[in-house]
């Protein structure tokens, strides 16, 4: 038979057709999101986002945020972050007491759900709970900056070396003056205040006006002088008094933190850090409890109440069970510890605020 003959034409294109046949169903697109997920495999990650466009949290751990005071009682967020992301949002605080049970158990359910969709403090107030969910984004934001800033710290002192700035933000302990407390949050990039905020302030009544026109000033003196070296509003001299003083322990802080990250930094990997962390304010029914420790590596080797109930009998109470409280918070290492006969509520605020000072140095 000649190659040219028409059937053997015909056969060979035949078969040339099946192989090709053959070859396109052998072929698997291997880009395909819907055809990965069918055969059981995985999907390409996608980077986290924040839906609503608000500031992230970063970094992994358990971080606290600062309690924030509405008119109805103290508000204060823990978080739990993995790898950047927010995975789970509580209320540690919040108010409570007649119909404040009611509204605090249906809204705050809904506010921690939202933390973890949105990843970030840009959420919807819950109807019919607005100063609860005011309260809740101001100390989720808080929550949010502090595990940026150990987030950002951990990067800048782990993989830049000795010439990288490190920004990170400190608030201040709380100022106790006459017309209410002053708390003063700062950030600071290497060793320059940034920004400077009040997030506790007198409130109520002619206050509130003090206040509103106060606090910018302060705030803006506090950068321009990088120091608590600055002049008292006009007008608001308790509240700048207070502002002042937070303001000073917030660089106080802020100066340790730095001088234990370059200890640790020239030392080597085998030196110890040491560092004080000031706990949030615990509100009690007599009264604000708030707790300071130094933690050198991993244990606590001190520990201090720096705000606690007086006055009356509570005087005695206090001077009675602090001192028991902080010696079991240093051999417990951690904020199981009992309470004090006699003194259930100091004994309960003075662990609320000493667990949110372990959250603070990683404990």
């Amino acid at each position: 038979m000649r190659k040219s003959h028409p059937i053997r034409r015909v056969v060979l294109a035949g078969a040339a057709t099946v192989s090709g046949i053959v070859l396109l169903l052998s072929l698997k697109p291997a880009t395909d999101p819907a055809s990965a997920q069918a055969a059981g495999g995985a999907a390409p990650p996608v980077a986290a986002q924040s839906p609503q466009g608000g500031a992230q949290a970063a970094g992994s751990g358990t971080v606290t945020g600062d309690a924030a005071r509405t008119q109805y009682g103290a508000v204060q967020v823990r978080l739990t972050v993995s790898n950047g992301r927010i995975t789970q949002a509580e209320a540690v605080q919040a108010p409570k007491g007649g119909q404040s049970d009611q509204i605090t158990a249906n809204a705050v359910p809904k506010l921690n759900q939202a933390a973890v969709a949105a990843q970030s403090a840009d959420i919807d107030a819950v109807s019919g709970a607005t100063y609860t969910s005011a309260g809740y984004k101001e100390s989720l934001q808080s929550a949010i900056d502090k595990a940026k800033a150990s987030a950002g710290s951990s990067q800048n002192s782990g993989s830049q070396g000795s010439g990288a700035t490190q920004t990170r933000t400190v608030t201040g302990s709380v100022a106790q003056t006459q017309y209410g407390p002053v708390q003063v949050r700062i950030t600071v990039s290497g060793d320059k205040i940034t920004k400077a905020e009040a997030v506790q302030t007198p409130s109520g009544g002619q206050s509130t006006n003090i206040t509103a026109n106060a606090v910018p000033k302060l705030n803006q003196a506090a950068v321009t002088a990088g120091s608590a070296d600055i002049d008292a509003v006009s007008g608001a001299t308790y509240t700048s008094a207070g502002y002042k003083e937070s303001l000073q322990s917030a660089i106080d802080k802020a100066k340790a933190s730095a001088g234990s990250s370059q200890n640790s930094g020239s030392q080597g990997s085998g030196a110890t850090q040491t560092r004080t962390v000031t706990g949030s304010v615990a509100q009690t029914q007599y009264g604000p409890v708030q707790v300071r420790i130094t933690v050198s590596g991993d244990k606590i080797t001190k520990a201090e109440a720096v705000q606690t109930p007086s006055g009356g009998q509570s005087t005695n109470i206090t001077a009675n069970a602090v001192p028991k409280l902080n010696q079991a918070a240093v051999t417990a290492g951690s904020a199981d510890i009992d309470a004090v006969s006699g003194a259930t509520y100091t004994s309960a605020g003075y662990k609320e605020s000493l667990q949110s000072a372990l959250d603070q140095a990683g404990g």
